[in-house]
């Protein structure tokens, strides 16, 4: 049974969520990064780590930031149990959000006896089709990356870029070994990265599948 410490900590992290802004411009998230310090400004699935900047302002004073760290996987905070902060798109196919490392996260339940998310989730804008948000992106990081390059020498197609967007709840969820293995799923498993290497295991949560008890308090917008 969860402890009704967590759940307190919950709720207070739910008032404080209040504060958050609804719409998020992408421009504009991408230079309040820059401007605030976040070393994240440059990345190109920006809203993440929007949602990372916003949570880091908003619940200070809540939770740890960043949290306990296993091996070389950090968690985003800590407060009774570890926490991530995620975000979601909902108009989409998919269902499915990458968590923490795999590993990480079976030792952080075994320590504390749960895993908790911050699942932000809300609909997103795109692209122009003359990749107008992209070009202004990498004109603001000083050209394009080295990653940028590899894909473009491999011929591979560039993803289209999310420009805005809207948030419409925030889901806060526990979860213990039982629950998370009824939704959760193994990503990268047998993955190798550019230098041959492994990629560590990270845990893919259908968000569909959450059983209700593990969703502690939902925030609309």
């Amino acid at each position: 049974m969860l402890n009704h410490k967590i759940i307190d900590i919950i709720k207070t992290l739910q008032i404080a969520t209040h504060n958050l802004p609804r719409r998020w411009d992408g421009r504009n998230a991408i230079l309040e990064m820059k401007e605030g310090g976040s070393r994240n400004w440059r990345q190109m699935e920006w809203q993440g780590f929007y949602f990372e900047f916003l949570c880091q302002s908003n619940f200070e004073g809540i939770l740890d930031m960043p949290g306990k760290k296993y091996g070389n996987t950090e968690f985003d905070a800590f407060s009774k149990i570890s926490w991530d902060f995620k975000t979601h798109t909902a108009n989409t196919t998919s269902h499915k959000v990458i968590a923490n490392d795999s590993e990480a996260i079976m030792n952080t339940i075994c320590d504390y006896g749960y895993y908790g998310l911050i699942l932000a989730i809300g609909e997103v804008k795109y692209n122009d089709e003359e990749g107008t948000f992209k070009k202004w992106h990498d004109e603001l990081k000083g050209g394009i990356s080295k990653y940028e390059e590899n894909r473009i020498n491999r011929g591979a197609m560039s993803r289209v870029r999310k420009t805005e967007f809207t948030l419409s709840e925030i889901h806060f969820a526990c979860f213990d070994l039982v629950s998370l293995e009824q939704c959760g799923s193994s990503f990268q498993k047998g993955f190798r990265n550019a230098d041959g290497s492994a990629r560590r295991e990270k845990v893919l949560i259908n968000i569909r599948k959450i059983p209700d008890q593990s969703v502690i308090a939902t925030q609309s917008f």
